[in-house]
């Protein structure tokens, strides 16, 4: 498992660059930005260097930890998967890849695609910090052109991109990655209920076409939360206090809510059931909202089975559980 904070070579590539810059600039290019996302605008508003690193200081450590979570799952449930190469669509300045590359030794084969040259400069001057990216190959230029042209990959990632595309565009992404993934696909949107939406959506078109999940969902039936409820977790991580000046915060950590889905060509080993809100724990019980391989469920582990209420105690908003036994929902 890996930790939900930026490694160490990041963060002092990151903090070298930042080296002399104007918080104050720095942070009215970050809000800039973030508005346009939030607005439903894409990444063409970063046009600069400065533009770029003012999004990586801001954004980064939170796209970091939803994804490095997401790994985490997918290393959970698919124990001995070990991908050698890496598709990373969308990657901006690379964060995807550097989570990727901490969740799994195996990866030899770096390659980055998006339209951004901003993003794309930036990406490639942090690489240089860490020697597993000497063969990283990025490609900038017309995104479609680009994904239909690359390779396939043991992982292809897609991290906060699909938000930016119209549904008939989501919809030939959704394809065009499926049809690069060797192995398997993990796609992370914002943990609202439009990004949920977003990849519900994906994920029943690439069932329909033979995909299996692997997380978060123990089935690949369809989703059984209905409206106003959706799927979406939460990934705290501690923030800087450069980091804290960006956002103008005043909090020393920050919870990013994502949503997510992990597909694969070949069906998972085991079913783990999903936590999916922060358990009630009680001294008379643990009380936890999960999804089941037949559904939704609620899991009550009362005090008196002590060592199921010891167990249960520890899940958190997230977690798989993979042998229920005592542990079980009633």
């Amino acid at each position: 498992m890996i930790a939900p904070n930026l490694p160490a070579e990041l963060k002092a590539a990151l903090a070298r660059k930042a080296e002399g810059l104007s918080r104050n600039d720095a942070a009215q290019r970050a809000d800039t930005i973030s508005r346009t996302y939030r607005d439903g605008g894409g990444s063409g508003g970063i046009r600069t260097g400065a533009d770029a690193l003012a999004y990586a200081l801001a954004r980064m450590p939170a796209t970091y930890a939803a994804v490095a979570a997401s790994l985490n799952a997918l290393a959970e449930v698919n124990p001995d998967f070990a991908p050698r190469s890496l598709l990373d669509i969308g990657a901006g300045p690379g964060t995807a890849t550097w989570a990727a590359s901490e969740a799994f030794a195996s990866i030899d084969k770096f390659t980055l695609l998006d339209a951004n040259t901003a993003l794309r400069d930036l990406a490639t001057e942090l690489a240089q910090s860490h020697s597993r990216f000497n063969t990283m190959r990025y490609e900038s230029r017309d995104a479609r052109k680009l994904l239909a042209a690359a390779h396939e990959a043991d992982l292809v990632v897609a991290s906060y991109v699909i938000n930016e595309l119209s549904e008939n565009e989501r919809a030939a992404l959704a394809d065009a990655m499926w049809a690069k993934t060797r192995d398997t696909l993990l796609v992370v949107e914002p943990g609202t209920p439009a990004g949920y939406a977003r990849i519900i959506d994906l994920r029943a078109r690439l069932i329909d076409k033979g995909a299996h999940v692997i997380a978060p969902c123990p089935h690949d039936t369809a989703c059984p939360l209905t409206k106003p409820d959706w799927c979406h977790f939460t990934q705290r991580l501690q923030r800087s206090r450069a980091h804290k000046h960006l956002k103008a915060a005043d909090l020393p950590y920050e919870d990013e809510k994502f949503s997510y889905v992990v597909l694969s060509r070949t069906p998972p080993a085991q079913r783990p059931v999903r936590v999916l809100a922060q358990p009630l724990v009680t001294k008379i019980a643990v009380t936890a909202k999960i999804c089941a391989p037949d559904g939704l469920k609620t899991a009550s582990i009362p005090h008196r089975d002590k060592a199921a209420y010891k167990r249960a105690k520890k899940w958190d908003w997230g977690d798989a559980v993979f042998s229920a036994g005592n542990d079980g929902p009633e």
